[in-house]
């Protein structure tokens, strides 16, 4: 086996397969596991992503938030060991690949529009066997009543 097979099969036994789609300007929750001393606890950051970057093991992603009035800016190893779960809170409508413009942006000037709807995901169809739709009956047709041939009365 050669080096770079053994390091891809490496990388590729290290890869987290429960990680959710989420694309640059969508608002998640990132639970992280913080150790302090012989305690582990699980803290939860919330920002909008602003950038992804690399493949593979050593993807990462930038996120943004504005918190008591300062603005923090965290990068993730996506793969990361200590990264507990991503959340996908909403997802952003964005025309750019990086948002460093959100960083110094106050205001309205850094929100990112909601995306109304989803595409659907192709995939394989599900066909569903049903029974054939039921054949409509046709309305028996009577035959007209004989009226009573006595002359009405005016």
């Amino acid at each position: 086996m050669s080096r770079d097979a053994l390091l891809e099969e490496i990388e590729t036994s290290q890869l987290k397969a429960d990680i959710p789609h989420f694309n640059v300007g969508d608002t998640i929750k990132v639970h992280i596991r913080i150790i302090e001393g012989e305690k582990e606890r699980i803290q939860v950051f919330t920002g909008t992503v602003i950038a992804r970057k690399g493949s593979g093991l050593s993807e990462t992603f930038s996120m943004y938030r504005v918190a008591y009035g300062a603005g923090m800016e965290r990068v993730f190893s996506l793969h990361s060991p200590r990264i507990a779960k991503i959340e996908l809170v909403r997802s952003g409508k964005v025309r750019r690949a990086k948002l460093y413009y959100l960083r110094g942006a106050a205001g309205k000037a850094a929100k990112v529009k909601e995306k109304i709807g989803k595409k659907k995901e192709k995939g394989p169809a599900l066909v569903e066997e049903t029974a054939p739709p039921p054949q409509k009956e046709e309305p028996k047709v009577e035959a007209p009543k004989p009226e009573d041939e006595t002359p009405k009365s005016e």
